[in-house]
């Protein structure tokens, strides 16, 4: 049963109506109209299986925080500690008093003013965002509100720099600066693995005849401990490696058990990139005169040589474990040759072209 009354005591106006569970609900209105326009909207979303409760949406965003922290388990380990990081030192702060119910898209596209302007990156504004809307998600998909106000706001645009890629020479020079630990050097080079699949590594990971390495977990730094996941992609992969690197990759291998780690840090544990930038790939990158680069440029690196020695861009996805092939085209298009002279040429080829009369004079 759903009514419109008048308090008699306030003079206020009441829409009246009983819940899903049969309890009686009201709500009050300084206006009839407002109170039966209410009623209309209320009646209409039941009838769509879109039934609010108005106090559900009455909880505050510090108070859902939590449960819906626990419910990021399917993420891997070092995203969930990530956007535990930005929902505390960003969404919180900012947010956290506020009831869902008084939460409006303005608000929010001012809060992400507010983070441009205090110099926040584009990528970072934008994961805020992302942390603060798969919050309200939450919240849509418990009941507590009918749509995300989150949705639709304006964000800033990402800017991808240029990636930065080292000559054939440089990559030697950097391999050999770099000492007994240029094996690791030379692997995310000329393999174009991520550091943590690079970490991650095992003596059975390695094919010596076929001369392949198997991508199939990745190891990164988490909170000062190690986290082992799979690769980015989820999917294995193989990778080729030059012949040039098999001696060196054999050494690693011999009497060594297939768990082993390939490549390990000076004490014999797991490679942690803070670690390794600052004992081998900064000082080699200085000592060539290099201190522009990032470890990152190595996997940049890695994809314009194999572009180079002609390798199509399938082959580079592959190498890579890009998602897909126009993720490859994406960061590195402008690296692949310029075919359209060749396809011009082979259309002519084709087709005959017969003569064309000129068109005949409008006079």
């Amino acid at each position: 049963m759903v009514s419109v009354v008048r308090d008699g005591n306030s003079g206020s106006w009441l829409a009246r109506w009983r819940d899903p569970s049969g309890r009686q609900r009201k709500k009050s209105f300084a206006r009839k109209t407002d109170a039966q326009r209410w009623v209309d909207q209320m009646q209409a979303a039941r009838h769509r299986g879109q039934y609010i409760d108005p106090r559900a949406a009455t909880v505050r965003i510090e108070d859902i925080a939590g449960t819906w922290e626990t419910g990021l388990i399917h993420l891997k380990e070092s995203t969930a500690f990530r956007y535990r990081g930005v929902l505390r030192l960003h969404v919180l702060p900012r947010f956290g008093s506020w009831q869902l119910n008084v939460l409006r898209r303005s608000d929010i596209q001012a809060w992400v003013s507010d983070l441009v302007s205090a110099g926040l990156a584009p990528g970072t504004v934008r994961q805020c965002h992302r942390v603060l809307s798969l919050l309200i998600d939450s919240a849509v998909a418990d009941g507590r509100l009918a749509a995300n106000p989150a949705h639709g706001v304006k964000l800033p645009r990402l800017r991808r720099g240029e990636p930065r890629f080292l000559s054939p020479s440089e990559v030697t020079a950097l391999i050999a600066a770099a000492g007994e630990h240029g094996l690791s050097v030379a692997v995310l080079a000329l393999c174009g693995l991520r550091f943590g699949e690079l970490a991650a590594l095992r003596v059975r990971d390695v094919d010596l005849p076929r001369r392949r390495l198997t991508i199939a977990g990745s190891v990164t730094e988490v909170g000062g401990r190690t986290v082992w996941s799979d690769p980015k992609s989820h999917r294995v992969r193989s990778v080729p490696f030059s012949a040039s690197l098999t001696p060196f990759v054999e050494d690693r291998t011999r009497g060594r058990l297939p768990d082993d780690l390939l490549i390990t840090s000076p004490e014999g544990s797991v490679l942690r990139l803070r670690n390794w930038r600052t004992r081998v790939f900064d000082p080699a990158a200085r000592a060539i005169g290099r201190t522009d680069i990032t470890p990152h440029d190595l996997r940049h690196t890695a994809a314009s040589l194999a572009i180079k020695s002609g390798a199509n861009v399938k082959a580079v996805q592959q190498m890579l474990g890009h998602a897909s092939a126009a993720m490859t085209l994406d960061v590195y298009a402008g690296l692949f040759p310029d075919d359209l002279d060749a396809v011009g040429a082979a259309l002519g080829e084709l087709v005959h072209t017969p003569s064309i009369p000129p068109p005949r004079s409008a006079h």
